[in-house]
């Protein structure tokens, strides 16, 4: 059949949104991006916060339109909200023909083989099964960089989180699986490899009764053809003088981390179920700093989450300004049912939510913009991702830049650049998060 897939919600779902697209590619699919063409349709979907959950939902809504009109024969619905709600979207949206859970999207072309044959599949496996892998993948980002999800499943249980109902708890990924399908991406032309998980930082624990990140580092350091590697969701307690050397030491790491603080207030820290202070925080970016003076450090905040008290809004705008994140997002807080948090006392006005989480990017903006100022004169290596031929500028990234979350470097050459080429850039400007620069011959 020739399949649309649509793949909602973080990296990590991407990931086994490329594993299922691979799944049906062997089993002899074909796929997409025009409805007008689908014969089916796959919605891998997202239900973190009340956004996502609502732009899953409004999705399935649409797709179930075509299913209701015969111009689709088959709607399979997989992911987060699949699993968290699948009897609500078996009563409500009977368009659906098939429902799989995070931990069954092994039976994807099973399940659309039933749906051809009129007989609905709604498969949930149990939360604790292995992780899967070893599956071939479609790899969608381009071809130059690849996600690879070291673990699956989260044990922290904060207090306003839902990923360990519908993710389970902490299951890595074994470490020879993953040596292998970073080799497989390698030959691909992959030359930027993101780890990411629900959290870096513990890798190996259940596996190998230790922290393995800075040996799994290590190993995929040695592997040809693999440039950069870029470690994501790095839990600021888990960060050890072991990861911090290897981060220091081994040169394809990038000098980047993504660290979710949350909050800068001790008092909402601790409802949060989070398991640092602000001096704790303080203190691993500081050694982080300290150590690899040219690191990027991303975080991100929740405005707004219950009992906040205006005391702690102003804490946490102190902590920001004191820590000067290079790179810094926040959500206000999403009000997930049967989580902790829900039934929490002094639920905060959206309003309320919103003019926080605005003030806390106001204050960014203002050191994000004179980071970026600060970067004139200076030479960094880039990964070029694209060329806006009309403007006659490529599109590149540095090693501060994640894909699809932070800023963009625009290069001006009259060189021919591809996709996915390492260059040395000398910064000559900055516009708000994002820098320009000219090949460094050429400066």
């Amino acid at each position: 059949m020739k399949i649309l897939f649509i793949s909602l919600g973080c990296d990590k779902n991407l990931v086994d949104s490329e594993v299922m697209l691979g799944i049906l590619r062997e089993q002899g699919h074909c796929f997409t991006d025009d409805e007008r063409e689908a014969e089916a349709v796959v919605v891998n979907t997202c239900c973190f916060i009340n956004d996502a959950k609502e732009e899953s939902i409004n999705t399935i809504l649409e797709m179930a339109e075509l299913r209701k009109d015969g111009r689709i024969k088959a709607l399979i619905v997989t992911g987060c909200l699949a699993q968290r709600y699948q009897e609500e979207i078996q009563e409500e949206i009977p368009q659906v023909d098939a429902i799989l859970g995070t931990t069954a999207i092994s039976q994807i072309a099973q399940a659309l083989t039933k749906a051809q044959e009129g007989k609905p599949l709604n498969h949930m496996e149990a939360l604790d099964l292995p992780p899967l892998f070893g599956k071939k993948r479609i790899v969608t980002t381009g071809g130059y960089y690849a996600y690879l999800k070291i673990a699956e499943g989260c044990d922290k249980h904060c207090t306003y989180c839902v990923i360990p109902q519908v993710r389970g708890n902490y299951r890595s990924v074994p470490m020879e699986a993953l040596e292998q399908e970073a080799r497989e991406l390698a030959a691909g032309g992959v030359k930027e490899l993101i780890l990411v998980a629900q959290e870096t930082t513990l890798y190996g624990v259940d596996l190998y009764g230790k922290k393995a990140l800075p040996e799994l580092l290590r190993r995929l350091c040695q592997i040809e053809g693999i440039c950069w590697l870029r470690v994501l969701y790095s839990y600021p307690e888990e960060i050890t003088e072991e990861l911090i050397q290897v981060i220091k030491e081994e040169e394809k790491i990038c000098h980047y981390l993504d660290i979710p603080v949350q909050s800068g207030s001790d008092a909402v820290l601790k409802r949060m179920g989070r398991k640092t202070d602000s001096a704790q925080l303080k203190y691993i970016t500081g050694r982080l700093r300290q150590e690899i003076p040219d690191i990027c450090l991303r975080t991100t905040l929740i405005a707004g989450f219950p009992g906040e008290s205006e005391e702690d809004h102003q804490d946490t705008l102190a902590f920001v300004d004191e820590m000067e994140f290079d790179r810094l997002g926040v959500f206000t807080y999403s009000q997930e049912e049967d989580t902790p948090a829900a039934g929490m006392p002094g639920q905060v006005p959206e309003e309320t939510k919103e003019r926080r989480r605005d003030e806390i990017m106001g204050l960014q903006q203002e050191i994000a913009f004179e980071a970026a100022g600060g970067m004139v004169g200076k030479t960094l290596k880039a990964i070029i991702e694209g060329k806006m031929p009309e403007e006659g500028v490529y599109v590149a990234r540095t090693y501060k830049d994640a894909p699809g979350v932070d800023g963009y470097l625009f290069v001006n050459t009259s060189r021919e650049l591809l996709s996915g080429d390492f260059v040395e850039v000398t910064i000559t400007g900055s516009n708000a998060y994002d820098l320009i620069g000219e090949l460094e011959e050429e400066a």
